[in-house]
């Protein structure tokens, strides 16, 4: 699909003041932007630093605003001194998110050309999947009134590849980490060496005792030859008798895994069940991972 935006410039002269107005918006993204005495030469969405048209996210993903050769800054001794806030704000009108100013640390301005401004959002708690929010980043110039400004509307969604039998376990958010890339992995490509965790959020449904609570947690991953490349009967083990803190298992818990890819064919089936040694309840996520 051609990308689509339509910008409006608008130059006036008032008591011998000259200003300028700008607003652009892409109505692939539906990313707006809107200047006033600053202006920019690009605006666009990113994750891993990659161009994006999409306004989709997995949770826990990261994805950038991105502003493009930034100008019209006052600049003090051939520095610029710009603010930053970003606001995330649900369908409700509540604030999730808010950074009041991204660049405070920077007292002594920027020198930098061309002038390259980002604003970064993690979709991960308090932002829930299942759920749509605005993102709107406002840059100012702390030298003199001009004002440039970013929203667009973003939806977020959980893998849609974990595929979950759960039986008197609930939970908030299931997903894949990657360790060495600090980053969810939204498509199930697992790199060699990689260390990999499974991590869910707001576990509820293990039966306490006094504030503790008794998981066991089992991986079991076998080859598309059928080879069982992992194979844990339960990480939990050494917490049998002891159990572990209900608050910090809800909070979030997690397992992780290595692989040496070497002669892995693929795909994996990967299978992670966690279960209450003082009841019946358990929980089975099941998916497909790609060694790379």
């Amino acid at each position: 699909m051609k990308n689509i935006s339509v910008a409006i410039i608008i130059l006036a002269s008032l008591a011998g003041c000259n200003f300028s107005k700008s607003v652009e918006k892409d109505f692939i993204t539906g990313l707006l932007t809107k200047g006033d005495g600053l202006s920019c030469d690009n605006v666009y969405l990113s994750v891993n630093d990659e161009k994006t048209k999409e306004t989709t996210f997995i949770y826990g993903q990261k994805f950038k605003m991105n502003f493009d050769n930034i100008s019209g800054f006052k600049k003090e001794n051939s520095n610029v001194f710009p603010g930053m806030q970003i606001a995330v704000i649900s369908r409700d009108g509540d604030t999730v998110l808010q950074s009041n100013d991204l660049y405070s640390e920077y007292t002594d301005g920027l020198n930098l050309s061309p002038l390259l401004l980002s604003a970064t959002v993690t979709a991960a708690s308090p932002i829930t999947s299942g759920s749509e929010y605005t993102l709107f980043v406002t840059i100012w110039d702390k030298k003199e009134k001009g004002t440039f400004t970013g929203e667009v509307d973003f939806k977020v969604v959980s893998n849609r590849h974990l595929i979950v039998d759960a039986n008197k376990i609930s939970y908030n958010e299931v997903y894949l980490f990657s360790k060495e890339r600090g980053a969810v992995i939204p498509d199930n490509r697992i790199k060699s060496n990689e260390n990999t965790y499974v991590i869910f959020e707001g576990i509820s449904g293990l039966k306490e005792e006094n504030g503790i609570v008794f998981p066991g947690l089992s991986l079991i991953a076998r080859d598309n030859e059928n080879n069982v490349i992992i194979n844990y009967n339960d990480l939990f083990f050494d917490y049998s008798e002891n159990g572990l803190s209900a608050t910090d298992v809800q909070a979030r818990l997690s397992a992780n895994f290595i692989l040496n890819v070497g002669e892995i064919k693929n795909p994996l089936s990967f299978e992670l069940t966690i279960w209450d040694k003082k009841s019946d309840a358990r929980i089975t996520i099941k998916t497909e991972l790609f060694a790379e």
